[in-house]
């Protein structure tokens, strides 16, 4: 996911390090993921959609924004990535198509964050302080009203960022991201988006994920009820399962933009810099994979199918060759 200052190795002309992995390469090591991770996302997306207790459970309606954003990415970016490096990365494009897909890669790479760093402070509510959606007003204000204001914001932020900025944005054939946004060459831009729209939400993740650990266990041991504890136990397990993905992915390059933002030298950490831009365009294959094993209702599904397949196996009807038929017909004939 690219993003930064042109006038350092964090810019929107970044790619992931082709000079440490071949193009061809990168290619198979995003095609055998992407495939199985497009099934995954419409399975659970079709389960939490069409299933209505699940769909009506507030804990559910993030998990199912962010699936459908992953589902957008899929279909979209990651086939154009596939093709940029199936064509050796001489692929020829215009400026609006790279804009549209700059756009597309860090608008929706941060607009997943942003959700479940609210999802990680919406738990504590869902679990701890549930009056607080009893009503429908309430629902509308403490939980609707702040996932609609995460996407427009980011929409409507990244696309002044990206196709009306102050300033003119320069284009680069030949990078994947064929964009350099003139916005982060002011140091006052840079610092605001890093920080509000990577850094914060990153850290939200990793607090508030392990607050609710530290919390639902002191409650656990103080009240002694395990009916609460089995209660939220689904919310929980959801919310962990999750961030530890966010945190090995996402967390070692926000950390690296903010060491630059403090002043590290740009010829410091370049290739643990490089694998970990290559590492985060995975946050968005491996969520529904993490998101489908944390709903348990969608692992009893697929649990059953396979069963049924076992069974279905195994009571097949068994041909018996011809001789064999005349054998016992000629046994029946005798004892009758």
């Amino acid at each position: 996911m690219s993003n930064g200052n042109s006038r350092t190795v964090i810019n929107n002309s970044l790619t992931s390090p082709n000079y440490l992995i071949p193009p061809h390469v990168e290619f198979w090591l995003y095609l055998i993921i992407l495939i199985p991770s497009i099934i995954c996302t419409l399975f659970i997306l079709y389960y939490l959609l069409f299933n209505r207790i699940l769909r009506r459970a507030l804990n559910n309606h993030v998990i199912i924004v962010i699936l459908i954003t992953v589902l957008f990415c899929e279909i979209t970016m990651y086939p154009w990535m596939l093709y940029y490096y199936f064509t050796n990365n001489t692929w020829q494009r215009s400026y609006i198509f790279c804009s549209i897909w700059a756009y597309i890669d860090w608008t929706f790479y941060v607009m997943q964050i942003a959700l479940f760093g609210w999802a990680s402070i919406e738990r504590h509510i869902l679990i701890f302080h549930d009056r607080w959606v009893a009503t429908k007003k309430k629902r509308f204000f403490v939980h609707y009203l702040p996932i609609i204001i995460i996407v427009i914001y980011y929409l409507i932020f990244y696309g002044i960022v990206y196709f009306f900025p102050p300033c003119e944005n320069t284009f680069n054939e030949f990078s994947m991201i064929c964009i350099s946004v003139c916005l982060y060459n002011s140091i006052a831009f840079h610092v605001f988006e890093t920080i509000f729209n990577s850094i914060i939400p990153n850290l939200t993740i990793v607090i508030f994920s392990i607050a609710l650990l530290f919390r639902i266990l002191r409650q656990k041991q103080r009240m002694r009820q395990a009916i609460h504890w089995r209660k939220h136990r689904k919310m929980t397990i959801q919310l962990l399962s999750i961030s530890f993905l966010y945190l090995v992915i996402t967390c070692p390059y926000a950390f690296m933009i903010f060491l630059r933002i403090c002043g590290l030298s740009n010829d410091i950490g370049v290739q643990f810099e490089n694998w970990s831009i290559f590492f985060c365009y995975y946050i968005v294959l491996f969520f529904p994979f993490f998101a489908i094993f944390s709903v348990p209702e969608c692992c009893t599904k697929i649990k059953a199918i396979f069963r049924l397949q076992r069974l279905a196996r195994s009571i097949a009807p068994e041909i018996l060759p011809v001789h064999d038929i005349r054998k016992n017909r000629k046994i029946v004939e005798t004892i009758i």
